[in-house]
This record gives C-alpha cells, sequence and structure tokens, in this order.
C-alpha cells in the first residue's frame, strides 16, 4: 500500500522559512517523479515543484522560482521543498504527489498526471 506522509508545515511571518518533507513508502521510490502542489480555499490545486527520477532535474512554478527548492532523497525515500522569503500568498495545503508515468525532462504539471498523493499539510503565512 503506498503512503505519502508530509510533514513541516505550519504558521510563519512573510519573508520566514518552512521546510516540507513528505515520506514514501509502498512504491519504488527511485523511480518515481515527484513533486509538490498547493491548493488555497476557493482555487484550483496547483504545481508548484518537481523532481524527476535518474538526473533529479527539477522545475518550479513562477511564482515560487528563486524561493523554493526541491531535492530528494532516494536512500530515505523522502522529498523535500524548502522554501524562503514566504509570501502571505504563499498559504495553502501542501501536497506531494508521485507520478510513476515514465522519463520526462521535467516532472509534470497537471494533478491528473499523479498516482498517489498525501493528506497535505497547512501552510500558513502571516503579514
Amino acid at each position: 500500500q503506498v503512503q505519502l506522509v508530509e510533514s513541516g508545515g505550519g504558521l510563519v511571518q512573510a519573508g520566514g522559512s518552512l521546510r516540507l518533507s513528505c515520506a514514501a513508502s509502498g512504491l519504488p521510490f527511485s523511480y518515481y517523479a515527484m513533486a509538490w502542489f498547493r491548493q488555497a480555499p476557493g482555487k484550483e490545486r496547483e504545481f508548484v515543484a518537481g523532481i524527476t527520477w535518474g538526473d533529479s532535474s527539477t522545475n518550479y512554478a513562477d511564482s515560487v522560482k528563486g524561493r523554493f527548492t526541491i531535492s530528494r532523497d532516494n536512500a530515505k525515500n523522502t522529498v523535500f521543498l524548502q522554501m524562503n522569503s514566504l509570501k502571505p500568498e504563499d498559504a495553502a495545503i501542501y501536497y506531494c504527489a508521485a507520478d510513476s508515468g515514465g522519463r520526462y525532462v521535467a516532472a509534470r504539471r497537471l494533478p491528473r498526471q499523479y498516482d498517489y498523493w498525501g493528506q497535505g499539510t497547512q501552510v500558513t503565512v502571516s503579514s
């Protein structure tokens, strides 16, 4: 049974930092592209950052580029999202997701392309 468990969310002031983690089990993690999505109230779930398997190429939404960094530790079956210079508009529930759909030059950006999802972790940014 596949499980993705996020942690690290919380309340932070604008300009602060958080590091999210997502621990995966029940799947060959090294062969899955991984991504972080977020969903704010009343909005659609959106792609934040992704990392491929193999060469661990990364890609980001324009809104977070230069502030967020995604990384993975295949030995620990874990993917991370380092979030710096947080803004109030970054507040959302953050989800990690796993994609078994093949090898791409960059992680895919559509939620429907992902096979497994975590339960989400809340990020709140105060102004």
